[in-house]
């Protein structure tokens, strides 16, 4: 007969927005185990399973602390009150918690108040870009008790309420009676019940006693402040990434982010983060909810594993009108499961650009090539143990949909190439991760050739600023006494004049360095290393801080028009490395806009 022999959580705190899928170990009627589903529409020996999910009902207001949302509130910041700022915002749960947080929070009221001076009343925009239904927003101190007379879970109602009494006078609200449940703003501050048995599905009677699991508090999710679109003019545009006005500019957004696989998010390595906010059903949420914020027109992620790409990445970006490409890293070092490799993933709006073609670099096969031509016999093996590291690289040749106005352009295809790369080498291997850059650049020099095309290479190159794979990128050349020259154990730099290329990139984030004066853009300056122009980081763990992610641009067919803003160290809460519950990646997103520039008459 049917049995259910285990039921548990992935996590015990459940969060708003971000579905609750348990863990169901059954023993089916041949004696097999199996956590496959047994619906009532597909019994299994005349058996199936029912699942109910409650929620505990209490007349007790209760508010979240905005810090530590696993602790409830202790007291109210009432300047973010008189200034209209979310109300969720401004609860913390200790004096000192609020004393630690003020640097952090403090930037809330000067946005507020900055807003309201200079255009009015601008609450949605500056704090709503991320805050949808159920992120924080609303909580059971204000939303009192229920707010429908019908039972939804989702957008569609699913069927009246049940109200069930329970011994000691505690009552239970039935909210959901599928496996799956996403918790919503009226269940913050309250517990959940997950209960599971089987029932004979001739009789309709309880086979054997309930299972059940009861899970902590209910809480929002953290939501960040949103990070402002700066033009390189230095006219201030608060929040302002919408893609509406870009269609009638005739200009176009990037964004490029490497959103740590699952596979290498582990406590391990990211102990600080809390374990509920390092599960992968929070961050696909909040990274989700972050991505389709930006209303980026071309999107390029790094450590996407491919299972995610399938059953959400690729889904979810389709139903908000992308395309999705996608290559998966090879696998001739990895030894884990080969549905959790990560790879590079490409998305694009269909209503503006269409895809002409699609090219895959693996640079296994390119280590493959080199080790035949240039290494002797004898070492082939050692040079391919060395070179062989699964990375690639994607590169899209995309025909824009939107006119560029220009005079000179009407009627001509305007086409635009997009490369997206992670060059995951071991900071030791220099030589390794300077070739794959360079035969990378080599393959992006073959289609300029073939094509009148402009050029981004986005991603992350596990390259600092200065280093030699960096300089290659933004001078075009590597110095011949650079010191990441003198580790070449295979002679694959020799001679060091070959590292060069003639693409004319420039990092998009150096535009910052180049504009003139301007409230936003001194901000900015601020927060970039004076001496290559680039961010002060866009990696940040306990290890490490520092800058990793670029977006390259061919200067001579783009301009730059405006960038996302950077964060500094006080943008993250104090004590903070990444990821965290606002940020569910150890990176940050890099998001520019880019114009076509005319082209010249022939």
């Amino acid at each position: 007969m049917l049995s259910v022999l285990r039921v548990h959580l992935p996590s015990d705190i459940p969060i708003v927005g971000c579905e609750l899928t348990p863990y169901v170990l059954l023993r089916r009627p041949d004696k097999s185990l199996s956590t496959e589903d047994v619906p009532e529409s597909a019994p299994v020996d005349g058996h199936f399973l029912r699942y109910k999910w409650y929620r505990i009902q209490s007349d007790k207001k209760v508010a979240v602390c905005s810090v530590h949302p696993s602790e409830q509130a202790t007291l109210q910041c009432l300047g973010c009150v008189k200034a209209k700022i979310p109300v969720a915002k401004s609860y913390h749960c200790s004096p000192k918690c609020f004393s630690d947080a003020w640097q952090h929070h403090r930037v809330l009221h000067d946005r507020a108040a900055s807003a309201v001076s200079e255009n009015g009343n601008e609450e949605e925009e500056l704090f709503g870009r991320f805050n949808s239904s159920g992120s924080g927003v609303v909580n059971t101190a204000l939303s009192g008790s229920l707010s429908s007379s019908t039972l939804t879970n989702g957008s569609a109602p699913l069927y009246p309420q049940t109200v069930t009494q329970r011994s000691g006078g505690v009552t239970w609200i039935e909210v959901g009676r599928s496996k799956t449940y996403t918790p919503s703003a009226d269940d913050i501050g309250h517990v959940l019940k997950f209960e599971c048995v089987v029932v004979d599905a001739e009789t309709k009677l309880l086979v054997g006693h309930v299972n059940t699991i009861l899970t902590s508090c209910v809480i929002p999710a953290p939501s960040p402040s949103p990070r402002r679109l700066i033009p390189v003019s230095g006219v201030d545009m608060v929040g302002n990434v919408d893609s509406d006005d870009r269609v009638s500019s005739g200009t176009f957004t990037v964004l490029s982010y490497n959103i740590l696989a699952d596979v290498y998010a582990s406590s391990e390595f990211y102990s600080y983060c809390p374990s509920w906010a390092l599960s992968w059903q929070y961050r696909r949420q909040n990274l989700l909810r972050e991505i389709v914020g930006y209303r980026a027109d071309i999107v390029c992620l790094q450590e996407v594993q491919s299972d995610h790409f399938e059953e959400f990445f690729a889904p979810e970006l389709d139903k908000h009108g992308y395309e999705a490409l996608y290559k998966k890293k090879t696998s001739e070092v990895y030894g884990g499961n080969i549905n959790t490799i990560d790879g590079c993933a490409t998305f694009f709006r269909r209503d503006r650009f269409s895809n002409v073609k699609k090219y895959e670099v693996e640079f296994n096969k390119a280590a493959q090539s080199l080790t035949e031509a240039l290494v002797p016999s004898t070492q082939k093996k050692t040079a391919l143990n060395r070179l062989v590291k699964d990375n690639v690289a994607l590169i899209a040749v995309l025909e824009a949909k939107f006119s560029n106005q220009g005079g000179d352009n009407l009627g001509k295809r305007q086409l635009l190439s997009v490369a997206n790369t992670h060059i995951n080498v071991p900071q030791e291997l220099k030589d390794v991760k300077l070739w794959q850059v360079h035969t990378l650049l080599k393959g992006l020099e073959k289609i300029a050739a073939s094509a009148d095309i402009p050029m981004l290479v986005c991603g992350d190159f596990n390259s600092v600023p200065g280093s030699a794979p960096h300089s290659l990128l933004a001078m075009g050349k590597v110095d011949l006494l650079h010191p990441d020259l003198l580790i070449d154990p295979l002679g694959i730099l020799r001679p060091p004049g070959k590292l060069a290329h003639q693409l004319l990139l420039v990092s998009a984030y150096s535009s910052f360095a180049r504009m003139g004066a301007g409230r936003g853009l001194e901000q900015q300056k601020r927060r970039l290393d004076s001496t290559t122009n680039e961010p002060l980081f866009t990696n940040c763990t306990r290890d490490f801080i520092g800058t990793l992610d670029y977006i390259f641009y061919t200067a001579d067919s783009l301009t730059v028009e405006s960038l996302l803003e950077l964060l500094d160290e006080d943008s993250l809460r104090k004590d903070t490395a990444l990821p965290s519950p606002e940020w569910s990646s150890d990176h940050i997103a890099l998001l520019a806009e880019f114009r076509c520039k005319p082209r010249p008459r022939r």
